[in-house]
């Protein structure tokens, strides 16, 4: 599917109704944030090039806290609001304004669907 053709869905819809969807695997940390683990390469053989170098296969994309919150929130099934609700109640306290909570969050996904980290299963359906 296009650009055009995902960004067409993306403005017919509310961005809250929407179900974010993991696209990159992931690891955990000690301190219980996240690693996006970003391939160098899709496929071939400069993949199996570096998969025994000292930089490896992956590069590591680390999450704060609430980044972290967030993204181990993405399952598939949860919509961006409840998203929203679940990090408003666990992170209040590190969300300064709470009002500007839905705003953040959304524009984290945005960021996160712009480098294909995640997609929308609205958007993979159709």
């Amino acid at each position: 599917m296009n650009f055009l053709h995902r960004r067409k869905i993306l403005k017919s819809v509310n961005y809250l109704d929407l179900t974010p969807v993991r696209m990159m695997e992931y690891q955990l940390t000690g301190e219980g944030k996240v690693d996006i683990l970003l391939p160098r390469f899709k496929k071939g053989f400069w993949r199996e090039v570096y998969r025994n170098t000292a930089k490896g296969e992956f590069i590591y994309i680390h999450l704060d806290e609430i980044g972290s919150a967030i993204w181990l929130l993405i399952d598939g099934h949860k919509k961006v609001a409840e998203i929203c609700l679940e990090v408003q109640e666990s992170k209040a306290d590190k969300l300064q304004p709470p009002d500007e909570t839905e705003k953040r969050i959304t524009e984290f996904l945005s960021l996160l669907f712009r480098e294909k980290y995640i997609s929308f299963r609205e958007i993979l359906s159709a």
